[in-house]
């Protein structure tokens, strides 16, 4: 914290003997004692001010099997930075005890002091469209933002970006981990780096790569954005941290108090219930301080809201708790009480799968919604009454007045929409792990070829198998999610676990873009802003479901194997109604002097 023209420093670490604060001017390195005051450890320095760099060094017992990793001869980030000088990279080193790693660590840097200005409302609400976006992924190859600025935060803001997010109707881009993260170690060696960003080492210091204007960079993006209509949300990953399991890097948090950070078992060991070598201890309040601290930075700047990955670690102690004490404090909080919350409702621990469970102003990815529309379109037989079920909000995971539901089809994790088209089988080659590595179960299909084909006929039912998902997701009731590209069949070549591939396989290409398929989402989001009857949150009271023969929808034909669809009509206004019909055999039909091809 700046208070004039001193800093003052502080950070916690209950096992630690003592701390020391390292200020660096170019190469050269002062150490400065720090005092203790509780668990709290903190000096007041004279005559810096903002843009120093620094970090902290931990003195205690270096004893793994007790849960102990301090080791002096590591520099360590402030896990309340926001700035960095550099991107962390992976080193084997910085695992090895004794050896200094102020060389390799990227120093944090004292922010400049903020004016306090009120968080003005979101602009997303429950029911618009949330466009989830890879920053790199989005702009590297974009031909219209500046060479200089593709694969930044910045670009977002280009009036080609926004114009598109506006065609398609976009209510709020959800922004893939921007904050810095470091590489698995299995990667450099495979010539590999991470592209998604889901292995950060702190929770608010922005990726020095995808922010080189740093704080003022994501908050002029953010500001740009909304004044197009457009909310940001960010994908946070509170979850575990990049240090990893025992063989993993001393970067921050494990060097300041391993047992504190992070979640142990009974014997000492490192809980995995995120399958990364580590779980924050989300039940401890230093750690619940530092994401609620996170959540407000982010907000101050203009943020509408968070999307949690792996979000029953949030409220673990072990088991989950649906009042786990970081809900209420959310909720309780003036800067977040307002802002969205989206879980990722599951996790790899004990009772992870907590799909609707979260707290009645949350929103939840919603996997059985993703999971009943791939397998009615695949041609799975009595599916009929599950996709309903979706297509209406999922009212059977979601209770009460209204769905909580984001229903996505495809997301990063999995195939891209192409590929659930395209691809029966997976195609990981290329991550290194002898195709061992994603989902093996994808629910997808391929029309008779796997993968690229020039047969017109698979081509043809392709394309109408993409039109068919794109217009279930779009008829969708509640909030839904389009992971970017797929509104004009960008490929992964069956890649459905792409986290390692910073390169053209995830790097969209807007040159080759369907542009017919692209119109055609355009088309249907202008229908569905058209007819917010669709996207209304609450569940419909009065909708009317027919056979495709016009002829009410009976139990027998919901529970029927051949059920091949039906016609769901909403009331649209005096005298009007809204009909989504669903088909799984296509033809031509006219309604209101339109034809459509239904699929």
């Amino acid at each position: 914290m700046v208070t004039g023209k001193a800093v003052n420093f502080s950070v916690v670490s209950r096992d630690a003997e003592a701390l020391t604060l390292c200020l660096f001017d170019g190469l050269t390195e002062t150490r400065v004692p720090m005092a203790r005051d509780g668990d709290r450890h903190g000096v007041t320095v004279p005559d810096i001010g903002p843009g120093q760099r620094y970090g902290y060094r931990a003195h205690g017992r270096y004893a793994p099997d007790e849960g102990l990793w301090f080791d002096p001869a590591k520099l360590l980030v402030d896990p309340y930075a926001v700035e960095l000088d550099g991107r962390f990279t992976a080193d084997l080193r910085l695992a090895e005890y004794g050896i200094d790693t102020a060389a390799l660590v990227p120093k944090a840097i004292v922010p400049a002091v903020r004016a306090v200005t009120p968080a003005p409302p979101p602009v997303f609400v429950p029911g618009g469209l949330i466009y989830e976006l890879n920053v790199r992924g989005f702009t590297m190859r974009h031909p219209d933002v500046p060479a200089a600025q593709r694969g930044t935060i910045a670009a977002l803001a280009h009036p080609a970006v926004i114009a598109h997010l506006q065609r398609l109707g976009v209510s709020a881009v959800e922004l893939m981990p921007i904050v810095a993260w470091i590489d698995e170690r299995h990667l450099p060696p495979l010539g590999l780096t991470n592209a998604w960003g889901y292995n950060p080492v702190v929770p608010m210091a922005l990726d020095p790569g995808l922010a080189p204007g740093g704080v003022a960079e994501l908050q002029a993006t953010v500001a740009a954005l909304r004044a197009a209509g457009i909310g940001v949300i960010l994908d946070l990953v509170f979850n575990h941290s990049g240090e990893s399991d025992v063989q993993g890097p001393t970067l921050s948090m494990r060097g300041l108090d391993n047992r504190l950070y992070y979640t142990h078992a009974a014997g000492g060991a490192l809980v995995n219930d995120t399958g990364t070598g580590n779980t924050l201890n989300a039940g401890e309040p230093v750690v619940r301080d530092l994401m609620l601290a996170s959540l407000r930075h982010f907000a101050a700047l203009g943020v509408d809201g968070f999307r949690f990955d792996l979000a029953p670690v949030l409220a673990r102690s072990p088991g989950f708790d649906p009042r786990a004490p970081i809900f209420a404090a959310i909720a309780a909080d003036p800067l977040l009480a307002d802002r969205v919350m989206i879980a990722e409702p599951w996790d790899i621990g004990p009772g992870g799968y907590q799909l609707g469970a979260f707290p009645d102003d949350w929103l939840e990815w919603n996997d059985r919604y993703r999971d009943d529309v791939r397998r009615f379109w695949r041609g799975d037989a009595a599916m009929a009454g599950a996709l309903a079920t979706r297509l209406t909000g999922s009212s059977d995971v979601f209770p009460g007045p209204a769905t909580r539901s984001v229903g996505f089809i495809a997301a990063h994790d999995g195939f891209a929409l192409a590929d659930v088209v395209a691809y029966e089988q997976r195609h990981n080659h290329a991550n290194g792990e002898d195709n061992r590595d994603g989902h093996g179960q994808n629910l997808s299909w391929n029309a008779g070829v796997e993968g690229p084909s020039d047969d017109p006929a698979v081509l043809a039912r392709r394309r109408g198998d993409l039109r068919a998902l794109l217009a279930t997701l779009f008829a969708t009731r509640g909030t839904i999610q389009l992971s970017a590209g797929d509104e004009f069949g960008r490929t992964q070549g069956g890649n459905n676990n792409a986290y390692a591939q910073d390169n053209p396989v995830t790097w969209i290409d807007w040159d080759g873009r369907d542009r017919d398929l692209e119109d055609f989402a355009v088309a249907l989001a202008a229908f569905r802003a058209d007819h917010p009857v669709l996207s209304d949150p609450c569940y419909p009271a009065d909708a009317t479901w027919l056979r495709l023969d016009g002829m009410p929808m009976s139990v027998a034909d919901w529970q029927a194997a051949d059920t091949a669809g039906f016609e769901l009509r909403l009331p649209d206004g005096p005298g009007r109604h809204v009909s989504v019909r669903i088909d799984r055999a296509a033809r031509s039909c006219v309604l209101s002097s339109v034809t459509a091809i239904v699929s």
